[in-house]
């Protein structure tokens, strides 16, 4: 095995006991951590795979006993350097704030003592406030839509063959997939459902829900960028690469059931393309919001 990356997985492995396995990173002092990557076709770490690392060891730097349980509720940070798969991670965390309901935390992801991404995250105790929320719009039932996992069993090629093993999520998708043909309808908006592929223990803390959400979410944030162009996520022209993200977690979520991305490219210019996204439940349930601006050129 390379010393920072994990090997890939057997086929009859669990991709998202994969994933769960590069969340449990190993303690070395009291506030840094370090991590494993898992591989990716491109030979880069994964962005989404890092955030939620970051999130994990941020997390792990409170202390209950003395705040209170805090959840995280929003996240905002830079991808700085493209992360190399023969290293491993280095997480150093910031305690910059601990008030009486929010507490503050910036994480640093470093390889060789330099930076690859640097991320604050923000944590709250559960209390009473205004609630409402925008209604989730109409979106065809997840099981009446084709898988990508289906898709990518019968697709003889490499990407598709290693999303197969690695991609712990199903992604079905409400308008035509733009994995190997562009949209003809060049549309700036669209709706997908997502879920992880395997159950989670019954007792998983809310916390590594969030963090498996930021780790989801980011290989769908700049489609309808993608999308609105006429491209493919195939087209050898097409570099891609996520320049900064933000999330917002509003209400409990769980991975492992349907949730409904609504999705928009609202504008890209300059060689950049901002994606949004509000997560919805099954239930129409607002559980969060992610915001992604990343490099788009063809």
């Amino acid at each position: 095995m390379t010393e920072g990356i994990l090997p890939l997985p057997q086929v009859d492995t669990q991709p998202l006991e994969y994933v769960l396995r590069v969340l449990e990173l190993t303690r070395t002092g009291e506030t840094t951590f370090t991590g494993l990557s898992l591989p990716q076709v491109h030979n880069r770490v994964y962005g989404g795979q890092v955030m939620a690392q970051a999130l994990i060891a941020a997390g792990s730097t409170l202390d209950p006993d003395r705040i209170g349980p805090r959840l995280p509720h929003s996240m905002h940070g830079y991808f700085l350097r493209p992360g190399r798969l023969d290293l491993p991670l280095d997480f150093s965390v910031e305690v910059l704030h601990d008030g009486r309901s929010f507490s503050t935390r910036r994480t640093h992801a470093l390889q060789d003592g330099v930076p690859i991404l640097s991320m604050i995250f923000s944590f709250q105790l559960d209390q009473p406030g205004l609630d409402h929320q925008i209604p989730a719009p109409a979106a065809p039932d997840p099981l009446t839509l084709p898988s990508a996992v289906d898709l990518f069993a019968s697709a003889n090629h490499p990407a598709a063959r290693m999303l197969l093993r690695t991609g712990a999520f199903d992604i079905r998708h409400v308008e035509p997939n733009v994995y190997f043909e562009p949209d003809p309808d060049r549309s700036h908006t669209q709706l997908l459902w997502m879920k992880a592929r395997s159950p989670l223990r019954d007792a998983t803390p809310q916390l590594l829900h969030r963090a498996l959400l930021a780790y989801a979410c980011d290989q769908v944030m700049l489609e309808p960028v993608v999308r609105s162009h006429g491209l493919s996520w195939s087209d050898s022209q097409l570099k891609v690469a996520s320049l900064d993200h933000g999330m917002w977690w509003h209400r409990p979520l769980d991975v492992t059931q349907w949730l409904l991305y609504v999705q928009d490219s609202p504008t890209a210019v300059g060689g950049r393309g901002l994606g949004t996204a509000r997560i919805y439940t099954r239930e129409g349930i607002h559980v969060a919001t992610a915001a992604q601006e990343g490099m788009v050129r063809a």
